[in-house]
C-alpha cells in the first residue's frame, strides 16, 4: 500500500480547531451506511425541531431526542469499529503509533 499523509482537521466543542496527520491511508467499508445513518438522525432531529415549533408535549420531545441519541451513539459504534478494523490495522503496519493515541482521545471524547 502507498503511504500518503493526510491531514483531519476537527473542532471541538469548545470551538478549539484540532489539526492532525496520519501517514496512513484511510479505507473504510461501511461510510455508505454511516452517511444513510446520518441522514436519518439528521431528518429525525429535524422532525424534533416541528415537534418543539408547534409547542408538542414535552414527554414526547423528550423520547424523540432519547431515540436520535441511541441512533447517534450506533453510528459512532460503527464509525470506530469501522476505524479499527481499516485504519488502525493500518497505522499499527506502517508503524504509525499516533493513531493510536488519536484512537485513545476519540473513544475518551465519544464516551463523555
Amino acid at each position: 500500500m502507498e503511504e500518503t499523509r493526510q491531514e483531519h482537521t476537527h473542532v471541538l466543542e469548545d470551538g478549539t480547531v484540532v489539526v492532525h496527520h496520519h501517514g496512513h491511508t484511510h479505507s473504510h467499508t461501511h461510510t455508505k451506511a454511516v452517511l444513510n445513518r446520518l441522514s436519518r438522525a439528521i431528518g429525525h432531529m429535524e422532525s424534533i425541531r416541528r415537534m418543539v415549533e408547534e409547542g408538542r408535549d414535552c414527554s414526547e420531545v423528550l423520547i424523540q431526542l432519547s431515540a436520535v441519541k441511541a441512533a447517534i451513539n450506533n453510528t459512532g459504534k460503527v464509525i470506530l469499529q469501522d476505524h479499527i478494523e481499516h485504519c488502525i490495522v493500518d497505522a499499527i503496519e506502517s508503524g504509525d503509533h499516533e493513531a493510536l493515541e488519536e484512537l485513545n482521545k476519540a473513544i475518551d471524547r465519544f464516551m463523555k
